[in-house]
């Protein structure tokens, strides 16, 4: 700092424009920021080794691209204790001795408390040093402390495809020299580590039809067999959208599983005519490549749905055999009994997939389609509601009373008929919060789907936001968190650290904000909810040249939004959240 402040400071932030984000990456809360200080906690011991591990080799490759002098070493302490939680601190002995232990680690380096390497040893690929007893200040009796030997080979990723049976342990606490950033810099993600239940994904299946336009079909079947696995709380499932990244690529099943962090992967291909379908499926173990199971499902076109069931039999039977019978009875469904509705539906989703104006529009008139040939049709009326949103996040509602209305009657006739459907409860949830404002009803049924399917991406991107709009913004970075880790590699990954970045905003962590606004920008450099994030939390933060680039950039998208029609696509509820957001828009020169 006496050398040249304002450089160092550029670099300190550059830096921490990257680990940040490695907090949440790892399943862990940043508590507090303080100067160069980090204070984070997380709830898995494991989760809080890899994340050190990965912090200080993402610095060791980041220093070695600069001279020597620009060079810069953090230190991590890590204790595992017990603690006291109020709404948003933690106190306690064990934090305490945190603190002390990052003050004795090596630039570099990874100090950590007895308990940390009594839980970790031999379950991650790494050694450790024992520095003997110390006594440390203002905590009583001697502590006996270990050095993490960061160079061992195979440790800066600890866990790379080791399995291991964990399970969630009590908080463990952590503080690093870090602080918060201004963040131009993306974040490398770090390869994912295994849960501690059964882990899979499913790949989209070959379309075997011989006619590209099936594709659709193929896919559906996927997204219906991810659906039904995901319904079993003992398993852990990867989201469809990040399963489909790898649609029409050849994959190493080992790195498909590295990437997600998993330990299964589901294969197969689908073959349709006229009348007659066959699904082919097989299971491997991505840690070690075996093939643990693999069938044939043959029958008419109006079977389709037994053939799903059957699929997902196998898989669960393979890798949880344990489940008992009456949860795989909960797990078959069959959602309409019209196959004509059926193929409307799934061309509906596909189209909706596309994320465009006009897909949206083609992806209602077939939803609707659906729900002529069958009016019960829960999951049409569902998606048909969730259309809605998508319509007002982009501005493209044309009669916006009317829509609003139409949303409505569809949501609640959805969570009417789907009372038992979590994919249907969290469409519809959605809808109501989102373009009604009912939020009340959003929040029951959001809750209501997550009871339900504790794996559904949809109701934990729902909820995220949902929390965001009705002043609960720690429990939204919680939900936003929970969500990347089921989907890594999700497509809408913008669209979560935008929701990240409001949250941050609303709990005063404004450095937190523009971290994650930045990160969707990377994603998305247009995207309307990253920019006002980042106008808002870069304004509000005290950046007020970074904050008139997002204003500059976003009135060029949306030459008529202003402070007094925020609200439109932001529906916060909290007075204060109100206050701070037009605040921030008003810093960032956004006109009245």
């Amino acid at each position: 700092m006496s050398a040249n402040e304002t450089s160092t400071v550029a670099d300190l932030k550059g830096h921490q424009a990257v680990v940040l984000p490695m907090i949440a990456q790892f399943g862990g809360r940043i508590i507090d920021t303080a100067g160069d200080g980090l204070f984070a906690e997380f709830v898995s011991v494991v989760n809080a080794v890899e994340c050190a591990l990965a912090i200080q080799k993402t610095m060791e490759e980041r220093n070695a691209a600069v001279e020597p002098e620009r060079r810069m070493k953090f230190r991590i302490g890590l204790n595992f204790g017990d603690v006291i939680a109020d709404e948003s601190r933690i106190y306690g002995d064990g934090v305490n001795v945190a603190a002390r232990l990052e003050g004795l680690a090596e630039p570099g380096g990874i100090c950590v408390s007895a308990r940390v390497q009594e839980e970790t040893a031999g379950r991650l690929n790494i050694r450790f040093e024992d520095l003997g007893e110390h006594r440390l200040k203002n905590i009583a009796g001697p502590r006996r402390l270990f050095r993490v030997l960061i160079d061992v080979p195979g440790a800066a990723m600890a866990n790379a495809g080791v399995a291991t049976n964990r399970a969630p342990m009590p908080q463990s606490v952590a503080t690093a020299a870090l602080q918060s950033p201004t963040l131009p810099d993306v974040a490398r993600k770090p390869e994912p580590t295994l849960p501690d239940r059964p882990s899979i994904a499913v790949l989209p299946f070959q379309n075997m039809s011989g006619d590209p336009e099936q594709e659709y079909f193929a896919d559906g079947v996927v997204e219906d067999i991810i659906t039904a696995l995901s319904r079993f709380s003992s398993l852990f499932v990867i989201a469809r959208n990040s399963s489909f990244t790898y649609k029409g690529r050849a994959v190493d099943v080992k790195q498909v599983g590295r990437e997600l962090g998993v330990r299964y992967v589901l294969e197969g291909s689908v073959r349709k005519t006229s009348d007659r379908m066959r699904i082919t499926a097989q299971l491997i173990d991505a840690t070690n490549g075996a093939h643990l199971w693999a069938d044939r499902f043959d029958g008419a076109l109006e079977d389709v749905f037994d053939l799903q069931d059957r699929v997902t039999e196998g898989v669960v039977t393979a890798i949880a055999p344990k489940l008992e019978q009456a949860e795989i009875v909960r797990a078959r469904r069959k959602p309409t009994e019209s196959l004509d509705a059926y193929d409307y539906f799934l061309r509906g989703t596909e189209s909706l997939h596309l994320n465009t104006q006009d897909g949206t529009v083609e992806a209602l008139r077939l939803f609707l389609n659906a729900i002529e040939l069958d009016a019960n049709f829960a999951a049409a009326h569902g998606m048909a509601a969730f259309c809605y949103v998508a319509r007002r996040a982009s501005r493209w509602m044309t009669d916006r009373a009317q829509e609003i209305a139409d949303a409505e009657r569809l949501a609640r006739r959805a969570v009417q008929l789907g009372a038992d459907d979590a994919v249907v409860l969290a469409r519809g949830g959605h809808a109501l919060a989102y373009v009604v404002e009912d939020f009340d009803a959003g929040k029951l049924f959001v809750d209501r789907a997550l009871a339900l399917n504790p794996n559904l991406a949809p109701a934990w991107f729902a909820s995220g936001w949902l929390r965001v709009w009705i002043g609960e913004p720690e429990t939204a970075i919680k939900h936003t968190a929970r969500l990347m880790r089921m989907s890594p590699l999700d497509p809408f990954l913008a669209w979560m650290h935008s929701a990240t970045a409001f949250a941050h905003v609303f709990t005063g962590r404004y450095d937190l904000g523009v971290a994650h606004a930045e990160l969707a920008l990377s994603e998305k450099p247009n995207l309307h909810q990253a920019l006002r994030a980042a106008a808002t939390s870069n304004a509000l933060a005290g950046r007020i040249e970074q904050a008139r680039k997002a204003i500059a950039r976003l009135r060029q998208i949306d030459p008529i939004l202003r402070v007094s029609n925020l609200k439109d696509l932001t529906p916060l509820q909290r007075p204060e959240d109100i206050a701070k957001y037009n605040e921030g828009m008003r810093l960032a020169g956004l006109p009245e």
